[in-house]
């Protein structure tokens, strides 16, 4: 005698086939457009360690003046000293100022290269744009921990762009330069050396 299986109930679960698991190695693998950012924020100010020396020098020397006038009686207005020693101060500032100015967003698809204090411009370079990436990094910027990748496209608003004062650059470098050979590999644009 043949069983006849039986219907299941109407609030049995119903068996699903499993999620197509996106760590799955397949070579048929959706592409992952999901925006991961590498680096986020201003230059470091330690990396502009040679403005910092001039303007700091620039600043001690205005604020001297006054000093040295009270010492050897050159007969300078004291609104002349106030002025000296109040731009002097701001001098100190000047450095910060300028990294703050400057702020980069760099992801798995883009950099992002923002700059201005009262307005402000974005450029965007896409990655599959980038035609050569370098590293650079002297002595100073060594020991400071900072360093500079600069990045060479063919891209028509921002053909040069130097990210300066970025802290672990040597490590970011290294993610943009496996990063660009993969978005040139999804875009099919990879150049190919031909010898000549």
């Amino acid at each position: 005698m043949s069983q006849i299986p039986s219907r299941p109930t109407p609030n049995a679960p119903i068996s699903v086939p499993a999620a197509h698991d996106p760590t799955d190695n397949a070579p048929h693998r959706e592409a992952d457009d999901r925006e991961e950012v590498y680096y986020e924020g201003s230059p470091l100010l330690r990396g502009q360690i040679g403005h910092v020396f001039l303007w700091t020098v620039l600043g001690l020397g205005l604020i001297a003046v006054p000093v040295l006038n009270g010492i050897y009686k050159w007969g300078l207005p004291w609104y002349v000293n106030v002025a000296l020693v109040l731009i002097g101060i701001f001098f100190f500032v000047i450095p910060l100022l300028i990294v703050k100015r400057t702020r980069y967003r760099v992801t798995n698809y883009r950099i992002d290269f923002e700059r201005g204090w009262l307005t402000t411009a974005i450029d965007t370079l896409e990655l599959w744009h980038v035609e050569d990436i370098k590293f650079r990094q002297n002595l100073f910027e060594k020991i400071m921990g900072v360093g500079t990748v600069e990045i060479l496209s063919h891209d028509d608003t921002t053909p040069d762009l130097a990210l300066r004062g970025i802290p672990r650059a040597r490590q970011l470098f290294t993610t943009l330069e496996q990063r660009i050979i993969a978005v040139k590999r999804q875009r099919g644009v990879l150049k190919m050396d031909t010898g000549t």
